[in-house]
């Protein structure tokens, strides 16, 4: 072959790779609202950054006439790139390809690009758009799955990985995004669950949509497998690389720091009028969270589940934080088993990936009733408390109101190794409400008494003013100090600084035992 034939062999190859299942079916894409696996990557990525690998790998099967059907890449896009300038390792599975279903040489492709990434120390990225395992290949493809569930497992916490659900991911295909770090659906085009409604509606006689049953909406505010719901395929391709800009590349680099233009000392009067002075009138702790951190940006995570913990990213001098906050506006801040999850796994995240962690802590206690003592409020509570004593990383807590019973311990208090533990005046710290503690301290005394209810107030009172304030826990060290609201932001910055050198290990051991 000449030179001239070998090149237009390669170019003809090369397109034939690009055109994917075809114009008809690259157009019946389009029509369902969805782009194709090149045209998100070209999204995701830094423009001519995207460098393809195994372009030509079909499929080996040869059953039931599948070797007269082979197409090039086999249904999946793979390769590395850069976001931002920073590497990344990409899949893109290509629903135009046989449906994205899986086959060996599929999975194949993934696992090689999942081993670069762990031997270069860089994030890997799915783009999920599947029918699920390739029917035709029978226990190969299920072998194939397999293969990549391992890569996930030993790669979490070493290198981050992120999820973006773009069309259907059904069956074993949802346990590799359940086991990354992040997914990201896209409403009304994408949706993920184990067994689909014609399943259900044949076993358990339910009637049930895809929507309903695992889309965006249910999967981002009922069930928790998610953590971002975006509009569309661009704003779900765009909020990874806002993601990624918190992130570090892997578990022994340092998030990347972004220069600022907010004033490290900069105070904020409002600050001082934020918590109400009645302990029961609810306050929404994301406002006094965007008054803190670098440009009033908040980068939310879990938006619509467990909404009484709120938990997400943003800078602080240019440096990225971990932000846990209690959130008065909802469920008055309580602690329940969703916000106790949901909690747990961001702040050991935080803690594979070397951010620091600031708690904003009001919490009255964990959420009682049945429902959450038969649903497990206490191992699932204790999954809280278990992330944060393993944490290892910088830990800085600022209470501003409440912090009562146990939540108190297990929102990052002193003795869970909290290095910095700052109280508003506003603070009360105690094991319980004064209405509550008098009930049971004078209980007998309140029945006696000529006039119970003056009683019982005159004691609520005594004991607000022993107990409701910061400064009795100040003096016993549990608290390193009382600052004003409005010097919240150079208080925390100050000690962000004070700990960024900071060194910290648990016990050596092959891994811990958390009440999963």
């Amino acid at each position: 072959m000449s030179i001239e034939d070998g090149l237009e062999e390669l170019r003809r190859r090369n397109a034939e790779a690009e055109q994917g299942g075809g114009p008809e079916r690259i157009a019946r894409q389009h029509e369902a609202g969805k782009l194709t696996a090149r045209e998100r990557l070209n999204l995701l990525l830094d423009e001519g950054s995207f460098v393809e690998l195994d372009r030509f790998v079909v499929h080996r099967c040869t059953d039931f006439g599948m070797e007269k059907n082979r197409i090039p890449g086999d249904g999946v896009v793979t390769g590395y790139g850069r976001i931002e300038g920073r590497l990344v390792y990409v899949f893109a599975q290509d629903f135009t390809v046989f449906g994205g279903s899986l086959s060996k040489a599929y999975a194949e492709k993934i696992c090689k690009i999942m081993d670069l990434a762990m031997r270069m120390g860089a994030p890997v990225i799915g783009l999920n758009d599947s029918g699920g395992a390739r029917i035709q290949e029978g226990v190969m493809s299920l072998g194939g799955y397999a293969d990549i569930f391992l890569r996930n497992t030993l790669a979490s916490g070493v290198i981050p990985q992120i999820s973006a659900i773009m069309g259907p991911c059904a069956g074993g295909a949802v346990y590799s995004p359940a086991i990354t770090d992040f997914i990201v659906m896209v409403k009304n085009t994408s949706y993920m669950f184990i067994t689909g409604p014609d399943v259900i509606k044949t076993v358990t006689h339910t009637e049930v949509t895809r929507e309903d049953l695992g889309g965006a909406v249910t999967h981002n505010a009922v069930s928790g497998v998610a953590h971002f719901a975006a509009d569309g395929e661009e704003e779900c391709l765009q909020l990874i690389r806002d993601l990624l800009s918190f992130i570090p590349q892997n578990n022994l680099e340092d998030p990347p720091r972004l220069p600022s233009s907010d004033e490290p000392r900069r105070r904020d009067e409002a600050l001082q009028t934020l918590i109400p002075d009645s302990p029961t009138k609810p306050y929404d702790m994301r406002e006094l969270i965007r008054a803190v951190v670098d440009d009033g940006y908040f980068f939310e995570v879990q938006p619509h589940f467990g909404q009484n913990l709120v938990v997400g990213f943003a800078r602080l001098d240019g440096r990225s934080v971990g932000i846990v906050g209690n959130q008065p506006a909802v469920l008055a801040g309580t602690l329940d088993i969703n916000a106790s999850v949901k909690g747990a796994r961001f702040v050991r995240f935080c803690d594979c990936f070397n951010i620091p962690l600031i708690v904003f802590e009001d919490v009255p206690g964990f959420l009682p009733g049945v429902d959450q003592e038969h649903g497990g409020i206490i191992r699932h509570g204790a999954k809280l408390l278990y992330a944060f004593c393993e944490a290892t990383v910088p830990k800085i807590t600022v209470i501003t109101r409440k912090a009562y019973g146990g939540a108190y311990c297990v929102m990052n208090s002193k003795h869970i190794r909290g290095d910095v533990n700052f109280a508003y005046p506003t603070a009360e710290i105690a094991v319980m409400g004064p209405e509550g503690a008098v009930e049971i301290i004078y209980r007998r005394e309140i029945q006696e008494a000529p006039d119970p209810q003056d009683f019982k107030e005159a004691k609520v009172e005594e004991f607000r003013k022993k107990f409701a304030n910061p400064y009795v826990v100040a003096e016993l060290g549990y608290v390193d100090e009382v600052i004003e609201p409005r010097d919240t932001r150079p208080k925390l910055i100050q000690a962000l600084e004070m700990t960024r050198n900071k060194r910290d290990q648990n016990p050596a051991k092959k891994h811990g035992n958390p009440p999963l």
